[in-house]
């Protein structure tokens, strides 16, 4: 069988291949198999029905073509075939797959600033086991400086999950997610619209300006992952000078909700959550970039940021943004690991 196939031939019918490319990314957010029954019931939070009936066709379809298989009873996992198909599908049914993925997990964080318990939503970076140590001194130093969501930390070794199944020879540490704010937010009745990805300029400690700007809405790859594979972070000068270059989000809430919602920022950083670097007034714009008149910005760090002061130092790290959901309980304060 070939490595690598296009959607295209299994049916030239556009609908079609979207509903298979959407059972496809549904298969990718679970470890474990998914039956049709809970498949249908997925893809109908991403705006598609299909009957059980349907779903049994595409993946019967899917099974012969290698891209999804078959685990007894229990349902279906995505092959690395599958995986490979995912990754190479048409641009333009992958646009807006990012911001869909931000709203579909903060509905999956169930974080309760209450009682400190529930699930919160990680960035996932693989790297050598040798480089631990040192990657995590990096990473320690830019929390330090407040250039994080959270202090905590999760580490997976080889052979365990986290998202997925650690490689042989590496570790993957887990890093808080900013989505998790969004979810946090948006169980206390706040919506979050996140607008953009962008690369934030820090100098004297103090956001001054955003230089690079991508919509999560119109983009099929994080494009903070974009800007940090590509060098232009200096997250450790930042953290260390005061100025350089760090991925951030940019977010709109309702003015309405503002009291409420700094109330629930204050409530997070008891916890031990935090990575908002600034808030706007309603209807004014911050750091230059336009709201509505009933709408207030919000800029908050990128989760990825503590692993990126390490990857700024050569160290190879295969970073996954909003990567899966973990306990809180889970996580460890990065001074328990340095």
């Amino acid at each position: 069988m070939a490595q690598s196939m296009s959607l295209q031939p299994l049916n030239e019918d556009p609908d079609v291949r979207r509903k298979m490319v959407a059972i496809l990314r549904v298969l990718s957010d679970y470890e474990e198999p998914l039956g049709a029954r809970a498949l249908g019931r997925e893809l109908q939070k991403l705006g598609i029905e299909l009957s059980e009936r349907q779903v049994r066709y595409h993946l019967q379809f899917m099974d012969e073509r290698g891209l999804t298989l078959a685990v007894g009873n229990a349902g279906r996992v995505l092959t690395d075939l599958g995986r490979e198909e995912l990754a190479s599908a048409l641009v333009h049914e992958k646009v807006g797959f990012v911001a869909a993925r931000i709203d579909r997990l903060a509905y999956a964080t169930t974080f309760d600033i209450e009682t400190g318990q529930g699930d919160v939503i990680l960035n996932v970076s693989r790297l050598r086991t040798e480089d631990l140590p040192q990657a995590l001194r990096y990473a320690k130093t830019a929390m330090d400086a407040e250039l994080c969501m959270s202090h905590l930390v999760v580490i997976a070794e080889e052979g365990e999950v986290l998202g997925e199944p650690v490689p042989e020879g590496m570790v993957a540490v887990g890093t808080v997610c900013s989505v998790t704010l969004n979810g946090v937010l948006l169980h206390r009745y706040i919506p979050v619209s996140s607008i953009y990805g962008g690369l934030l300029e820090v100098r004297d400690t103090r956001p001054l300006r955003f230089v690079e700007l991508v919509s999560y809405a119109g983009s099929s790859i994080d494009p903070l992952h974009i800007f940090i594979h590509s060098g232009l972070t200096s997250s450790y000068r930042a953290a260390t000078t005061g100025s350089g270059m760090v991925g951030a989000g940019f977010r709109e809430i309702p003015a309405v909700a503002v009291h409420e919602a700094l109330d629930v920022i204050e409530r997070l950083k008891e916890h031990g959550l935090s990575g908002v670097l600034a808030m706007g007034a309603p209807g004014q714009p911050l750091l230059d970039l336009p709201v509505g008149m009933d709408r207030v910005g919000l800029v908050v760090v990128a989760g990825l940021t503590p692993m990126a002061a390490a990857s700024e130092h050569g160290i190879e790290i295969d970073q996954h943004a909003m990567s899966t959901t973990c306990d809180y309980s889970l996580l460890t304060p990065i001074d328990d690991l340095v």
